[in-house]
């Protein structure tokens, strides 16, 4: 997967973001804003942005932690939603097995209807920024999950609602989810 980064000259957080990702040994493409009109234009101030692939991961900073479980995250992780329009049948037996498997992660696959993960936090207001970047994934996936916020707590609940079941979009959100920081 290529890593982009987008920077400019005489920018402290761009160098501080190059040397980073140097000593993790992540060498990215590096594009130097000021040489297009349209990607100065885009980006004016907000450089270092660094991109995985064709999606923006990190803006202003880079978290090396982060970007690592996103460059080795599984295949699911990497693939888009796709709507469901309904004309699908639930996944069901081995191929459901299959895709679980895959996804590992510690989310369970119940009575072959949705998935399910709990994930910890040391306090409320931890768990509350998580479920605000699932909500801003969900949004950018068109994918959206049942949430259950509570102290040091976030419970995330996936299935595609137009068949009452799983497709493999649920699975790559729950991939996506995985791969978010904590």
């Amino acid at each position: 997967m290529e890593v982009t980064l987008y920077t400019r000259h005489d920018c402290h957080l761009c160098d501080v973001a190059k040397e980073a990702l140097r000593v993790a040994g992540i060498n990215p493409k590096i594009i130097d804003i000021d040489s297009d009109p349209e990607l100065r234009r885009q980006y004016t101030n907000d450089v270092p942005v660094i991109f995985i692939g064709d999606r923006e991961a990190f803006r202003h900073r880079v978290d090396v932690p982060a970007l690592r479980r996103m460059l080795d995250a599984p295949s699911l992780a990497r693939e888009r939603c796709i709507p469901c329009g309904g004309a699908v049948p639930p996944l069901k037996g081995d191929v459901l097995a299959a895709l679980g498997h895959e996804l590992g992660g510690s989310w369970r696959v119940v009575d072959e209807h949705h998935l399910e993960k709990e994930f910890r936090f040391r306090d409320f207001v931890d768990a509350l920024a998580f479920t605000n970047r699932i909500g801003a994934l969900a949004e950018a996936e068109g994918h959206h999950p049942d949430i259950h916020l509570a102290w040091g707590r976030v419970r995330v609940t996936i299935w595609t609602h137009k068949i009452d079941g799983l497709t493999r979009s649920d699975f790559v959100l729950a991939a996506k989810i995985d791969g978010l920081p904590r």
